[in-house]
């Protein structure tokens, strides 16, 4: 059976999960960029990123690339990142933020990112490693795992889990 034929074509309008143009317009990377650029080098002073993993996050610009962001971006100069670039910088956030919520300490988050994690996501692996290999999929797998956290999901159980009981039906109770 033939799909019938629309007779109007109607606009989309815009809504909460589309994006307006504009907001990748470069006067809008220009601003973000230099505080995003500033915010990443303290992120990856704190994690203890080298040279290489800095340049793997960013997406792999060229050395002198990325030492004239950092030197515009500390000087308060205009500089303009690309789109996949402020992307991973604001992975990097997100997972810099959900750290310092999910831990007491900027050590313990750095200790959970850089150890080993038996997490089906990581398989043994350090969840540093999906951050700096070079992908925004491995960026952002890491941001969502830690949301997920957030949320109360994706995380094993551990001995915070050991003595839990859920509620039964006849445990719900309405006044």
């Amino acid at each position: 059976m033939p799909i019938p034929a629309r007779e109007q074509h109607q606009a989309i309008e815009p809504g909460p999960f589309i994006l307006e143009a504009d907001r990748f317009s470069g006067g809008n990377r220009r601003r973000l960029s230099g505080p995003g650029m500033r915010t990443f080098l303290g992120i990856a002073d704190v994690w203890g990123l080298g040279e290489a993993d800095r340049l793997r996050v960013l997406g792999f610009p060229g050395r002198s690339t990325y030492y004239g962001w950092v030197s515009r971006a500390r000087a308060g100069q205009d500089l303009e990142l690309s789109v996949d670039t402020l992307l991973r910088i604001s992975a990097v956030l997100g997972i810099w933020k959900a750290l310092r919520i999910l831990f007491d300490t900027d050590a313990e988050g750095v200790a959970w990112l850089t150890g080993p994690n038996d997490a089906p996501t990581f398989g043994g692996q350090p969840p540093m490693r999906l951050v700096t290999a070079g992908t925004q999929d491995g960026l952002m797998l890491v941001r969502r795992y830690l949301d997920g956290m957030r949320g109360g999901v994706f995380a094993a159980p551990n001995a915070a889990d050991a003595d839990f009981e859920p509620l039964m039906d006849d445990d719900i109770v309405f006044v």
